[in-house]
């Protein structure tokens, strides 16, 4: 190692080695790359595209220009960074998806809103748009400072005078250490009104600028569906999202086909992605209700989709796809700038506003100080012409025959040095050619144009003035035609549609098997009791239910908790299953005390082991967590194993000591949670099984492979809690009724 290397090594801690270093990284990439400044709006690879641009004379007139050599400019005086990044935001600038009012009219491939890249840069051409060319006006007038370039050979603009409000009319997004930038694009004509109604009154709240600037207008259009009271606070504080849905309406066919068609997709959503993600929903059988996607785009923008039936409101289906796709986008809203071109601040509407007026008022400010310097010189090389305008002889004799002719001229016609250097600076056809009337003529017009700089410099309200004319004419120029038209519709904010569960799921018959191990599963299709199924070793059925896939079900457990199952959710296969525990919390002694199809309007009757019971609502019985919702108390060695649907009008009940009693079903109260009442009576055992029944159709049971009768039950009726008396003859040993 060389003395001179040696004498540079220092002893530094590692921990603030790096502090500062990442602090400097840090700081680089808030105030060098990654927030916009509030004034133009603009970062900086941004500004000096733009400038870059305006040096190669790129003009909304000109001709184009190779994007390489473009790129080139910039990369090689202002922006000493890779080609790619610098190509791919002048790409951005270009592309009218992309950018509300786009800054490069580009010519070539240069993307499209499927998320194909632009062609490389050697084939793409470009040049300013009148709207960058805006972003420039008076830049060569002193308007805005500038900054020698990272090698000191070049000046770059620290900020250009931006007499267009770029930061809204087209946002920004940006990510830094630490913070990030997301600011959706507006419309130029309602940003300039409200910027108008700001200058009139400086003390506007949110709410009033709002009335002039509703909202976001996205380049892609849209329908903006966002609370009102939500978008005021999210301008207020800077801080916020806009929920956008793609604009879509249906077309009628033959024979009351329908289809629905998509005209306008959400802001950044990429349409051949979003087209993946709805064909892969749909093969994963997640929207039931739509049959099929097409896309017909071709400029234009056109997706079809086609329902699965004709039975399916238009709404409905829009409303599933909205929520399970990105027809439906949230853009987040976090107005991190730059103020002052060095602090990030989030700011609120109001402020973005005023710091653009201020910037304004500062550049009109700084261009009429520049003009009003210049008509003063120029005053003053006018009033030497006007001194020697009546003897342009000795003008010349002074000339030819003095060694120093210039100090001769100050002498004799009482000259400045300024206007003595201008009269030598002429060529003598221009000297003879000098005419009194025009002289005055110039000499009047500076007069009052210095005049009117004078009185607008000394007033500020003159200043705020000529601004307010200034955003009025800009005001026609970009918020009027076809560019200033708002695309994005203000739409309200959407109800909430209720969309059963079932309208999302395919409608599918199938088999629920319950093992006696508390295995479950589900297969395809209605089987019948004594099909051929297999279990794991040592395990056997327990139970068969048969109901569809948008069917809810109930599990009620021996513990008297109530379960509530999708029967889309549960495992589907030939193997064995899941264990129940695994979907419901039940305890290791629990077991199933019924297991059966959940419906809303439905009633059930709850029947513990010792004969106590009552009816129960649908809703008493709905428990979506998995530990499930205690239903019926029961006390000690008691298990509750009934729980019926109450359709009929007389409940049957059997006890372990073989007596029947029939009763009528209102003598049963009705109550959502507790012990119950007593059903029957027993002095040894508890209850073997019950039923309710309609007592017209009489009393069914299952006796073998034969269902068995009984409509004459005089013998057994009576009122709730009594004993009963001894089964039919016929009656299953088992003591259930097996039906």
């Amino acid at each position: 190692m060389s003395d001179a290397l040696a004498g540079h090594i220092e002893d530094t801690k590692l921990a603030e080695a790096l502090s500062a270093r990442y602090l400097a990284y840090a700081l680089s990439t808030i105030t060098a790359r990654s927030l916009p400044d509030v004034r133009d709006g603009l970062k900086p690879v941004h500004r000096r595209l733009i400038y870059a641009m305006q040096q190669l004379r790129l003009d909304p007139s000109a001709g184009f220009k190779k994007c390489a050599r473009v790129v080139g400019d910039v990369i090689g005086k202002y922006h000493p960074h890779g080609d790619v990044a610098v190509y791919e935001a002048l790409v951005r600038l270009a592309q009218d998806f992309a950018v509300r009012y786009p800054l490069v009219e580009g010519q070539g491939n240069f993307g499209n809103i499927d998320g194909d890249n632009a062609a490389a840069m050697r084939y793409t051409e470009a040049r300013l748009t009148a709207v960058a060319q805006a972003l420039l006006a008076g830049i060569e007038a002193d308007s805005v400072d500038f900054r020698p370039t990272y090698d000191g050979e070049e000046q770059e603009p620290v900020v250009l005078p931006a007499a267009f409000p770029n930061l809204l009319a087209n946002g920004a997004a940006g990510i830094a250490v630490g913070m990030a930038t997301s600011i959706p694009p507006h419309n130029a004509g309602e940003v300039c009104a409200a910027a108008l109604h700001l200058i009139a009154h400086p003390d506007a709240s949110t709410e009033a600028l709002l009335a002039h600037m509703p909202g976001p207008d996205f380049p892609t259009g849209g329908v903006l569906v966002e609370d009102p009271a939500a978008l005021l606070a999210a301008y207020e504080s800077g801080r916020g999202g806009f929920r956008i849905r793609a604009t879509w309406e249906v077309e009628r066919g033959r024979l009351g086909s329908w289809q629905i068609v998509v005209s306008e997709i959400p802001y950044q959503v990429q349409k051949a992605r979003l087209i993946e993600q709805i064909a892969a929903l749909l093969e994963e059988r997640k929207l039931p209700l739509l049959g099929d996607v097409r896309d017909e785009s071709t400029e234009v923008v056109r997706l079809v989709f086609e329902p699965k039936s004709r039975g399916v409101e238009p709404e409905v289906l829009m409303e599933t796809l909205f929520r399970a796709t990105a027809l439906e986008s949230r853009f987040p809203l976090n107005m991190n700038v730059l103020e002052g071109g060095r602090t990030p601040r989030v700011m609120g509407l109001r402020a973005v506003l005023q710091a653009w007026l201020d910037h304004r008022h500062e550049v009109l400010e700084r261009s009429s100080r520049h003009r009003l310097a210049a008509i003063l010189r120029r005053l003053e090389i006018l009033a030497g012409y006007l001194a020697v305008f009546l003897d342009l002889d000795t003008v010349i004799r002074l000339i030819r025959e003095e060694d120093e002719p210039k100090p001769a001229l100050m002498r004799h016609f009482s000259l400045t040095d300024t206007q003595a250097e201008a009269i030598l600076n002429m060529r003598l056809r221009s000297l003879r050619r000098l005419e009194e009337m025009e002289i005055r003529r110039e000499h009047a017009a500076l007069e009052a144009e210095r005049a009117a700089l004078q009185a607008l410099l000394d007033e500020p309200a003159r200043r705020w003035a000529r601004i307010a004319a200034d955003l009025a004419g800009m005001r026609k120029t970009f918020g009027e035609g076809p560019l200033g038209a708002r695309r994005t519709r203000l739409g309200a904010a959407p109800a909430a549609l209720p969309i059963a569960t079932e309208a999302t799921i395919e409608r599918e018959a199938i088999t629920v098997i319950v093992s006696e191990k508390l295995w479950l599963r589900a297969v395809r299709g209605h089987l019948a009791e004594g099909g051929e199924l297999k279990f794991k070793e040592g395990d056997a059925l327990r139970l068969l239910l048969a109901c569809e896939t948008t069917d809810r079900l109930c599990l009620f457990a021996t513990d008297g908790r109530a379960y509530t199952l999708r029967a889309a959710d549960l495992p589907r296969g030939r193997g064995d299953g899941q264990a129940l525990r695994l979907l419901a919390e039940l305890g290791n002694e629990d077991g199933i005390a019924s297991l059966f199809v959940w419906r809303e309007t439905a009633r059930y009757l709850l029947v513990s082991s010792a004969g106590r019971g009552f009816l129960a609502s649908a809703e008493d019985l709905l428990a979506e967590r998995r530990t499930g919702k205690q239903v019926l108390n029961l006390k000690p060695g008691e298990q509750a194993r009934l729980c019926l649907p109450a359709e009929g009008d007389h409940v049957a009940v059997v006890g372990e000591n073989r007596k029947l009693l029939v009763f009528p079903l209102d003598q049963v109260p009705a109550m959502a949670r507790g012990a119950g009442v007593q059903l029957q009576k027993y002095r040894d055992g508890g209850l073997a099984d019950g039923r309710v029944f309609r007592l017209a159709d009489g009393l069914t049971w299952r006796l073998g492979e034969r269902l068995r009768s009984e409509s004459r039950l005089d013998t057994w009726l009576g009122a709730r809690g009594q004993s009963g008396r001894m089964v039919p003859s016929g009656f299953p040993k088992s003591g259930r009724f097996g039906v």
